[in-house]
């Protein structure tokens, strides 16, 4: 193999190594789109394998509010990543909830 060969092949792997946006899911219940409701998720797709909340900063006024603040005066928001594992030979889907509704969709082969 040239030198051209080898690198089609080694551009070819580090494209299907990135994590896809997607814009839809599918599963056994239906498909669940960007801005479906956390319970339309949950009644199309059922519960996630993995789940994992955390709280991201929130900005006033395009400044970061400070963390002792961020708790009291302006709450931060509630983020869920759901993550489903759609059987062999499939990729991992991990679902991003924000207030309430699916904010992406992305494909990968595990979890980051």
């Amino acid at each position: 193999m040239g030198l051209r060969g080898r690198l089609g092949l080694l551009t070819m792997l580090v494209w299907l190594s990135l994590p896809v946006h997607a814009d839809a899911l599918r599963c056994s219940g239906g498909t669940v789109e960007e801005g479906d409701s956390r319970a339309s998720l949950l009644q199309k797709c059922g519960r996630p394998q993995l789940q994992d909340s955390f709280c991201a900063p929130v900005f006033q006024n395009k400044e970061l509010v400070p963390g002792t603040l961020a708790g009291t005066a302006v709450p931060c928001q509630q983020i869920d990543d759901w993550i489903y594992d759609r059987g062999p030979g499939k990729l991992m889907a991990t679902v991003r909830i924000r207030s309430g509704s699916v904010q992406s969709i992305r494909i990968q082969r595990q979890p980051r």
